[in-house]
């Protein structure tokens, strides 16, 4: 085994786990998971920790909402006094209104379905990435998330090894060639190797005990 495979399977022993199951979300092409990606891909895009975007993301499922109708109906107060319970507090008010505007659009437009919107983009992905991000909140960082994590599910999208993947390799000393990457992991799930190399990319913890465990 080379380096770089004992440094992949560390990375992807320690630290392999989409950012969508650490939220608490089993992900199926179904409606309500796929919703609740697209919350958690605004709320990990802001300027905060991703720890208090992943306690958020739950908080919102404890309290019901997990689906646009619901999302919409709680009304905004109910979205920030969730939003606050997570910890999600500076971006609390502007994060209400992004997520009742975003239920309405994707109640009107596509019946409540992501489904609907992937359709719609036919199997284009520069074209359903432009489409996530008419979403409020959801920008071009937002919309890479949910690309990221949506790739073992929607097999169109993957292999998505995206800029910021590729910078996790970098720091690891890993070859920034997706097709490289995806023979060094082997049987992993692009978006668990996506994941796992992301964390490296922004923790400096994961990235230094990913290599300390390679040897």
């Amino acid at each position: 085994m080379t380096r770089a495979e004992r440094v992949v399977r560390e990375l992807v022993g320690a630290h392999g786990r989409t950012y969508a199951a650490e939220a608490g979300i089993t992900l199926k092409d179904t409606p309500q998971p796929l919703y609740r990606l697209l919350v958690l891909s605004l709320l990990l895009s802001a300027r905060i920790r991703g720890s208090v975007a992943l306690a958020t993301a739950r908080e919102l499922h404890r309290a019901g909402l997990r689906d646009p109708r619901g999302m919409a109906r709680a009304g905004w107060q109910k979205r920030v006094d969730a939003l606050g319970r997570g910890g999600y507090r500076r971006y609390d008010e502007r994060t209400a209104t992004q997520l009742g505007a975003g239920a309405d659009l994707l109640s009107e437009r596509w019946g409540g379905d992501l489904r609907r919107l992937r359709a719609e983009a036919d199997g284009d992905v520069t074209e359903l990435r432009r489409l996530l991000q008419e979403f409020p909140g959801i920008g071009p960082a937002g919309a890479d998330i949910f690309l990221r994590e949506v790739q073992d599910v929607w097999p169109e999208v993957a292999p998505r090894l995206d800029g910021k993947v590729l910078a996790g390799a970098e720091r690891l000393g890993l070859p920034k060639d997706p097709d490289r990457l995806l023979r060094l992991a082997g049987d992993v799930q692009p978006a668990v190797l996506a994941a796992a190399l992301v964390r490296a990319a922004i923790d400096d913890e994961v990235a230094e005990d990913s290599l300390r465990r390679a040897g």
